[in-house]
């Protein structure tokens, strides 16, 4: 199945993209499509969200459309 990853602010800037699709496995977490994709990245500063919906980074991604990689943000 074709899953689009969003990456924002630091996560885009990091990665070297801001968009784009990849195939996956329902099966497969965020954590293991990411190591496939940029083995190197720190996800532990990020948050992930799944169809709109924050999500664990090592739960099963089940049918899901689009994944969001999220930095962390600061308000003032």
């Amino acid at each position: 199945m074709q899953v689009k990853l969003l990456a924002f602010a630091q996560a885009r800037d990091q990665l070297g993209w801001s968009e784009r699709v990849v195939e996956c496995q329902p099966e497969e977490s965020p954590r293991a499509i990411l190591a496939r994709l940029a083995p190197d990245v720190r996800l532990e500063i990020w948050r992930v969200a799944v169809d709109e919906e924050y999500h664990a980074w090592d739960v099963a991604i089940g049918a899901a459309r689009e994944l969001a990689l999220i930095p962390p943000v600061s308000g003032g």
